[in-house]
């Protein structure tokens, strides 16, 4: 912890003359820009993953109409057919899962008073008047939501609410497309989408809503590790518009951000 302290102070130190009292916050910012460009080669494999997952919705199709009444079956079914295409349904959680360790640093770094045996100097840093320790209760408590500490985080909020919206959109509209395209002209000529894997159906319908899970985590968090949240969010909004903007149902990113 110590040694991650130390790195926060030197970004800070670095970046000072422009950023002034907001230096640590802009450290954190650049921190998680670092994160995310190491992060970023896992990112475009699990945007081939996707495109592979794409490519055998007809076939995943086929088994739900093969196996629909034997759920057990369609499963085992399904799983086989990505061991033999070598698809992983899980690649693409990996490049959050890298992630997390970065993010409960920050969390730790800025929860506790002391660090190394010696107080924790970062807790002294601020965004503007909001202090990188506190959370959004204690901004509640210093001057309400309309107090300067409350809107700082009022503008977290806002930004987290428009890339949570734009993450919506583009997710509805991809899961259409792909539904659409398992589907097939047969399911389309039906009426439907004809049995799904079991669990699907919670899934499909929870998933574009996970975005604004991220309001939840900014308002409970310390300010540096909601820092870290919006600026990866936003990056991940951004990074996913362009490498999936061949994908069915994908609108290109200037269109939907305009």
């Amino acid at each position: 912890m110590s040694v991650f302290a130390s790195l926060v102070e030197g970004l800070a130190d670095l970046v000072r003359p422009v950023f002034h009292d907001s230096a640590a916050a802009a450290a954190i910012v650049l921190f998680t820009a670092f994160v995310r460009l190491l992060v970023h080669p896992l990112s475009r494999a699990s945007a081939r993953g996707q495109r592979a997952r794409a490519a055998l919705q007809p076939r995943i199709a086929e088994l739900r109409r093969k196996h629909g009444k034997n759920p057990e079956k369609l499963q085992k079914a399904v799983l086989e057919l990505h061991a033999r295409e070598k698809v992983s349904p899980l690649s693409g959680c990996l490049p959050s899962l890298f992630q997390l360790p970065a993010f409960f640093l920050l969390y730790h770094l800025f929860s506790n008073a002391e660090i190394g045996g010696g107080a924790n100097s970062l807790l002294a840093h601020t965004l503007l008047a909001a202090p990188l320790g506190g959370r959004w209760a204690d901004a509640l408590a210093d001057g309400g939501p309309f107090g300067p500490q409350g809107l700082v985080y009022a503008a977290l909020f806002a930004v987290v609410a428009v890339v949570a919206t734009f993450n919506y959109r583009r997710t509805k509209r991809m899961m259409a497309a792909s539904a659409a395209s398992a589907a097939g002209p047969r399911g389309a000529a039906g009426g439907g989408e004809g049995p799904q894997v079991p669990g699907m159906g919670a899934i499909t319908r929870f998933m574009p809503l996970m975005s604004f899970f991220t309001l939840v985590t900014v308002a409970v968090v310390p300010l540096a590790a909601a820092l870290y949240v919006v600026t990866s969010t936003t990056w991940s909004a951004v990074e996913r518009a362009v490498l999936y903007r061949d994908m069915p149902g994908a609108a290109p990113a200037t269109a939907v951000l305009g």
